[in-house]
Formats: C-alpha cells, sequence, structure tokens
C-alpha cells in the first residue's frame, strides 16, 4: 500500500476531517470535490479511531494540517500512518479497497484529445479496458 498516496490524498481534507462538526465542514466538498470529499471520510473514518488511540499519531495529523506545505510534517504523518497500517492488514485492506472504487458505478470514462501539430495526446481516466481509438478523422485541421 502507497502510504504517501493516502497522506497525499488526505493532506488537503485533514483541516475539514479534523473539526467535523464545524460549520468550516460544509464547506469541505465545494473545496476539495465531492468525490474527493467523500472519498476522504470513508478513509478517515477508518482510521480516525485509530490515530485518536494514538498520541503520537494524532499530534502528527495536527501538525500536518497546520503545516500543509512542509514536507517533514507530512512525513511524520506519513510514518504514524505507516506504523498504523502495518500492525493492522485488515484496515489497510479497507482503505486500499476503498480507494481502487471507481468513480461511477457506470464505469464511465472521460476522454480528452488534443493536438498542436502533427501528434495527438490522449487523457483518459476511469475503467477503460481495450479501447478504440479512430484517429484517422483530423477535424479542423489548421493546414
Amino acid at each position: 500500500m502507497d502510504i504517501a498516496l493516502i497522506v497525499k490524498f488526505l493532506a488537503p481534507c485533514l483541516p475539514f476531517l479534523l473539526n467535523v462538526g464545524n460549520k468550516a465542514v460544509e464547506g469541505a466538498s465545494q473545496k476539495v470535490g465531492e468525490d474527493v470529499w467523500n472519498k476522504a471520510k470513508a478513509i478517515w473514518g477508518k482510521l480516525h479511531p485509530r490515530v485518536e488511540a494514538n498520541a503520537d499519531a494524532k499530534k502528527a495529523a495536527e501538525a500536518a494540517t497546520k503545516n500543509p506545505g512542509d514536507e517533514d510534517y507530512q512525513a511524520a504523518f506519513r510514518a504514524q500512518l505507516k506504523d498504523i497500517l502495518n500492525s493492522d492488514t485488515a484496515l489497510a485492506q479497507e482503505i486500499a479497497k476503498i480507494l481502487q472504487e471507481t468513480k461511477s458505478a457506470d464505469s464511465s470514462v472521460s476522454l480528452n484529445a488534443q493536438s498542436y501539430d502533427e501528434s495527438i495526446q490522449i487523457n483518459t481516466a476511469g475503467n477503460v479496458n481495450n479501447p478504440n481509438y479512430d484517429l484517422s478523422k483530423n477535424i479542423n485541421s489548421p493546414k
């Protein structure tokens, strides 16, 4: 499990997650996006009891929240989460499952194709299996 990914994912949400119950939390989904917020709440719901039970982990989470751009505080929080998840493999598996859940139940795909010269850049998101791209059409060609 990539604990650095979990920390990077949770970092923008931590100020809201640590203050659940305050009015400030109401704007969390607008600040980070509804999908991110819902996934962060699900992950934090699993992690929070273990973080609260560990004074060092709680302190690291609070420090990472107060200093979001400081890699040292992020690393300290990451180390605490690593210890928690290494000692509880069931919890680690639950969090991995949350992280792997697709964005939508219908496996929708987002496709973005751009071309500024003869090259084509294609960015996809979602569950893409065996995609078919028809690159033979050249619409709005500058030539």
